[in-house]
């Protein structure tokens, strides 16, 4: 590790690094390489790769995910950016019928290596066509891997992994982390996917931690301390495949869990979540499991109304003390 590094950093190293390793690593999008995308993350690369390398497209997510998929049918390893997660619906059949189903479709002679930038979470009054986090939808598609680092490390580490893999990668980055800072990683530190991290070991309550909600689940865990309450905090790192395994042996451990998400609480990924524990690790629990999620409305323009349906500190912290003090 050398210094520290912001998340918007880390992800452009990774992008950078492939690309002087790999020609056929090329990234494209909406506005990429003039500006540098609308949060910057990719400010700089046009002037080091050129055009052909960092190619602005039109406003047709459709068009940048179907042109991702051909180039990665013919051996190229493109990276494309969906500048908010909300307008991958306007690409959902290029996802969901084509891109995921590829490979089986071909009889597993295709390798489909698409890494698909989508960036998600509230930032603040952005309302409601830009501020969903939509990962839930796309786990009941058989056929894609998903990934949703929630620091710099882990978002170098599994851009480079997806970058590198022979299978199509939802890349979800929260807008807020971008200007978080962390340790930064060395330039062949890889994170596989399929590996969640405990951020935090405790022993009375696990907190399950997605993305842009590790830090409110942290900051949670230290206001509970102070009331003697010790809460471990995992963060999955991907959702698929998720690391079932680690998520029981917490929750054999501490006998209760709480799934943070900033997706709406209905068939979030809290939900999924929630099912594999009850499968697998009923005789562990002590407690109902608990979703702490954002509220089933869409995203108000009002920042009063926006913090009212998101999930806060307080929130986890209310669920965690429910499950310790659960009796039947």
């Amino acid at each position: 590790m050398n210094g520290e590094i912001t998340f918007s950093q880390a992800i452009r190293e990774a992008m950078s690094e492939e690309m002087r390793q790999d020609p056929n690593v090329f990234l494209m999008g909406e506005d990429v390489g003039v500006f540098g995308g609308v949060f910057g993350v990719s400010a700089g690369m046009l002037d080091e790769f050129g055009a052909e390398r960092v190619r602005d497209t039109p406003i047709s997510e459709a068009a940048i995910v179907g042109a991702g998929l051909g180039a990665a049918l013919m051996g190229m390893r493109p990276i494309v950016e969906i500048m908010f997660a909300d307008f991958v619906t306007v690409a959902m059949d290029q996802i969901v019928n084509q891109v995921a189903k590829a490979r089986y479709m071909t009889g597993g002679k295709a390798d489909v290596p698409l890494t698909i930038r989508l960036v998600n979470g509230a930032p603040g009054s952005a309302a409601a066509q830009h501020s969903q986090s939509p990962e839930a939808w796309f786990m009941n598609v058989p056929g894609l891997k998903i990934a949703i680092p929630a620091t710099p490390s882990d978002a170098k580490g599994l851009l480079k992994s997806a970058i590198r893999g022979q299978d199509p990668v939802l890349f979800f980055e929260h807008k807020m982390l971008y200007g978080s800072t962390g340790p930064a990683p060395e330039e062949e530190d890889v994170t596989p996917f399929g590996q969640a991290a405990i951020r935090r070991a405790g022993d009375d309550a696990t907190i399950i931690a997605i993305g842009g909600m590790l830090p409110v689940a942290l900051d949670a865990a230290q206001q509970l301390e102070q009331k003697g309450v010790s809460a471990e905090v995992i963060d999955p790192r991907t959702l698929v495949p998720l690391d079932v395994d680690a998520l029981v042996a917490s929750v054999a451990k501490t006998h209760r869990a709480i799934i943070v998400h900033e997706a709406h609480r209905r068939a979030g990924p809290g939900a999924e979540i929630a099912a594999i524990l009850a499968e697998k690790a009923i005789g562990s629990l002590d407690a109902p499991i608990l979703r702490v999620a954002t509220k089933n409305a869409p995203f108000p323009y009002n920042p009063d109304l926006e913090q009212f349906i998101l999930p806060t500190v307080s929130d986890v912290v209310e669920a965690v003390e429910a499950v310790v003090n659960y009796r039947l």
